[in-house]
């Protein structure tokens, strides 16, 4: 009979008390037992017929961090290599353009000096060219 006795409150225990979540009172934080919360809590229905909730996190155990940390080691990898070859063709374009702008400028300076050669005399021309040269170096 004494067993029976000792057996009977650890039974209680164990069966579910109702609608506080099997013992739990989530509005204030505690067991009923007294104890805090814990993750156990959070994750149960409160009807012991429902399974317990777990989190649906398919892909979560597929791969081991190694293999996640080599693939964005690899992954940073081609992106560096794929940014310096982006950049090496931009300096490449951007060496064209530049080209390109200089020809323009010079064959506008040709122009410009052709102009003012059907108006002037040569020697004055050619000294108007020196001294915008001189003006242009010391500006620069």
């Amino acid at each position: 009979m004494s067993s029976e006795t000792a057996t009977a409150p650890a039974k209680a225990q164990q069966q579910p008390q109702g609608l506080r979540k099997n013992g739990n009172c989530s509005l204030f934080g505690f067991t009923l037992a007294g104890g805090p919360i814990g993750t156990d809590a959070t994750t149960t229905t409160g009807k012991q017929w429902h399974a317990s909730r777990k989190a649906f996190r398919p892909s979560s155990g597929l791969t081991s961090y190694e293999q996640r940390k080599k693939l964005r080691i690899a992954t940073s990898a081609t992106k560096a290599k794929e940014k310096e070859m982006k950049d090496e063709k931009e300096a490449e374009r951007q060496k064209r353009v530049q080209a390109i702008k200089d020809k323009r400028a010079a064959k506008e300076e040709k122009e410009r000096y052709q102009k003012m050669a059907e108006k002037m005399h040569k020697k004055r021309v050619e000294r108007l060219k020196r001294k915008e040269k001189r003006n242009k170096l010391l500006n620069s």
